[in-house]
């Protein structure tokens, strides 16, 4: 049984116990990946300690040459990658493919990091004083990821973090534990010194190790809520700058003068694309009028029965299966419990069954009609491939709707109408926004983050927000001898 190890200090380790990694295709166990706890962490922070001097006296340029090169060869092997992280996610090929992309963009991003370091300066500010700003890394730094995301989620940190001169210590999911020590072996082969970045596998032990340890100075996650509040909540009484994005519920707005067909296709895509494991995937569709959900439900219904399910391997696949069995079952029952609650059950994906993969984790598109807010299929965060269609009487109903649920990361209106759309996007109390567009993930030269219990911390990750949350702001104030001595002043002097 293959062994995938912890990376620290560029060197694989296996340590102590191991956790199963499975092909949820097939549900066959591919690998056991190393589980490490405070023992390992301790080993990391050595190593980014040891690197972090060095690595953050590099002059941007230099470290933006790393970051070209990664670029060229995530490019060159974005194949592999992609394969890597469907082996053990169960996402399509295409879908990993984008994922790898997006990632790609971050880097593409972080290679200006000599402009985006720059800072300010002031000649002159008093007789003979001078005064300029810079941006400075903070140290060691962390990143806890999930497994629906294994490249593109780090990605949004590794670079980042590295660019501006800091020593990175990833805690991917064991789940798709692979993906992450590719990309380990990426960095190193586009010039980055051992130990500035390290791999440590893990389950809650390699967490708490990471949020109480004190020579780790920022940590950045990923996750679901309730975790992103505990690692929001520890890490910053042990002293630690924290960015934890949670869960998320997000909606779609369709209005009577939407195409349907549009907003169909955009539903299609966003609810059950990456089999609706995504933090950003559109769970909720808020049809305004009766007629309106009425189309709508008759144009989704056929399109979610003939959705086209398989594995990675097969090209034409539309949606792979779930991560785990667990997961699954989970699924399942939030579909079991929205029909005992009332919701109408359109399209019915449970039980599906593919020949030649009957072991696999597999859950086919369900959409739910007539959900109300009460019910917890609308309540919680599913994470998988369940749209539930919730009607609104008129639009100030769907604003209404939005801005009452505690997930604020994305939602989506589609609409003609001009008016409408800006009084949604100024009105709507959500961090990113839609217009005509399902998934409102922004580029890499911009910043993700949501609101309200969607995320914990004052940044966003990647883009702007990411260099300023990855660096601390530095004023220096200075004067040279000028050969004139003024005495001592007990006071602010005058400009």
């Amino acid at each position: 049984m293959k062994l995938i190890p912890h990376l620290i200090a560029g060197q694989p380790t296996s340590g102590a116990g191991g956790t199963a990694v499975f092909n949820p295709a097939t549900g066959e166990q591919t690998a056991q990946v190393a589980s490490g706890g405070r023992g390992e962490i301790d080993a990391a922070v050595t190593a980014a300690r040891c690197a972090f001097p060095g690595w953050a006296a590099t002059p941007p340029a230099k470290r933006a040459k790393v970051m070209y090169e990664m670029r060229r060869l995530m490019e060159a092997r974005k194949d592999e990658i992609a394969r890597t992280i469907s082996a053990e996610h169960g996402k399509t090929h295409s879908d990993a493919l984008g994922e790898v992309a997006r990632g790609q963009e971050v880097v593409e991003f972080a290679c200006g990091i000599p402009h985006l370091l720059k800072g300010a300066f002031s000649k002159n500010v008093s007789n003979g004083v001078d005064c300029y700003d810079e941006r400075q890394p903070l140290g060691v730094v962390a990143g806890i990821t999930p497994f629906n995301f294994p490249a593109m989620v780090p990605l949004w940190m590794m670079p980042m973090a590295l660019a501006c001169g800091n020593a990175f210590i990833l805690k991917p999911s064991e789940r798709a534990p692979s993906a992450p020590n590719l990309l380990h072996d990426l960095w190193r082969e586009a010039g980055l010194p051992d130990g500035v970045l390290n791999v440590v596998h893990g389950g809650k032990d390699a967490v708490d190790a990471i949020l109480d340890h004190q020579g780790i100075a920022a940590i950045s996650f990923v996750g679901s809520t309730p975790i992103a509040q505990y690692v929001y909540a520890r890490g910053c009484a042990a002293g630690k700058r924290v960015q934890a994005l949670g869960g998320a519920k997000n909606h779609l707005v369709v209005m009577p003068d939407a195409d349907l067909d549009q907003a169909a296709d955009a539903l299609m895509g966003a609810g059950y694309g990456s089999a609706g494991e995504r933090c950003m995937a559109v769970s909720v569709a808020v049809p305004v009028g009766e007629k309106t959900a009425d189309a709508l439900v008759a144009k989704l219904k056929p399109r979610v029965a003939a959705l086209k399910i398989g594995p990675s391997t097969d090209a034409g696949a539309e949606m792979g299966p779930l991560v785990t069995a667990a997961h699954r079952a989970k699924v399942s029952s939030y579909i079991d419990a929205g029909q005992a609650e009332g919701a109408q059950l359109v399209v019915d994906g449970r039980g599906l069954k593919l020949q030649g993969y009957e072991n696999g984790f597999w859950l086919g598109g369900t959409l739910l009609d007539r959900v109300t807010p009460t019910m917890s299929v609308y309540r919680d965060e599913i994470f998988g491939p369940v749209l539930s269609v919730v009607r609104a009487r008129d639009y100030e109903d769907a604003v209404g709707l939005i801005n009452a649920n505690p997930f604020a990361n994305g939602t989506a209106l589609f609409t003609r109408d001009g008016d409408a759309a800006r009084d949604f996007a100024d009105r709507i109390q959500v961090g990113m926004v839609g217009i005509n567009v399902p998934i409102p993930v922004p580029v890499g030269f911009h910043s993700f983050g949501g609101w309200k219990s969607s995320i914990f911390g004052s940044h966003g990750v990647y883009g702007p927000e990411g260099i300023h949350f990855y660096t601390r702001l530095k004023t220096v104030t200075s004067r040279w001898p000028t050969g004139m001595r003024s005495g001592p002043q007990f006071h602010f002097t005058e400009r």
